[in-house]
């Protein structure tokens, strides 16, 4: 598969069906662009898992925190991974022995490995790779753009949205089915 660019409905596909994520390498630190991601996504209805050896045992903003993927004592949908290229192909082997397995495997920005993308591709896990989850939520839920952000417009006037406060659009994320598929073949 080509990985360098992706259709948006298979990014779509993704985000609308995944319920469950881990975020291998998330921080603590609020000012960590994982904390960021891994509040954002949970803000927006998705079950969230912190997987970082210093918070386990612990919560992350309420949800639970692992060591590692193998501690994990429920189904997850989407491994995040905020770790170094050279260290995916090791998480890529201990996402293919968690039972069930994610179905999506999915790498953040800055984050491109071929030979982990190939591995996880032959055992039918779906992979992203340097994409942000957040940023293609928000992009793909119109939200980035309603915040004034790729609007094509300059100004100094502050939006006003309708209402009061931050409106939050969604992508309109129905609660997946067990086996749905994920995405739809990406452009080449």
């Amino acid at each position: 598969m080509n990985h360098d660019r992706y259709a948006d409905s298979y990014i779509r596909g993704i985000l609308t069906s995944v319920a469950t994520i881990a975020v291998v390498g998330v921080s603590a630190n609020a000012s960590r662009p994982s904390y960021f991601v891994f509040k954002y996504l949970l803000e927006r209805g998705y079950r969230m898992i912190a997987i970082n050896p210093g918070l386990a045992g612990q919560t992350l903003l309420g949800q639970p925190a692992f060591a590692s993927l193998a501690d994990i004592n429920q189904p997850v949908d989407m491994v995040d991974i905020f770790r170094a290229a050279p260290l995916v192909p090791a998480i890529i082997e201990e996402v293919l022995r968690m039972q069930p397995r994610p179905r999506v495997v999915w790498m953040q920005l800055g984050i491109r490995n071929d030979e982990a993308a190939r591995l996880a591709e032959d055992n039918g896990i779906t992979v992203v790779m340097n994409r942000c989850p957040k940023i293609e939520y928000g992009r793909l839920s119109s939200e980035i753009s309603w915040m004034g952000v790729n609007s094509r417009v300059l100004s100094s006037r502050r939006a006003q949205p309708p209402g009061h406060g931050v409106q939050r659009l969604s992508l309109d994320r129905p609660a997946p089915p067990g086996n749905a598929p994920i995405g739809t073949t990406p452009d080449t």
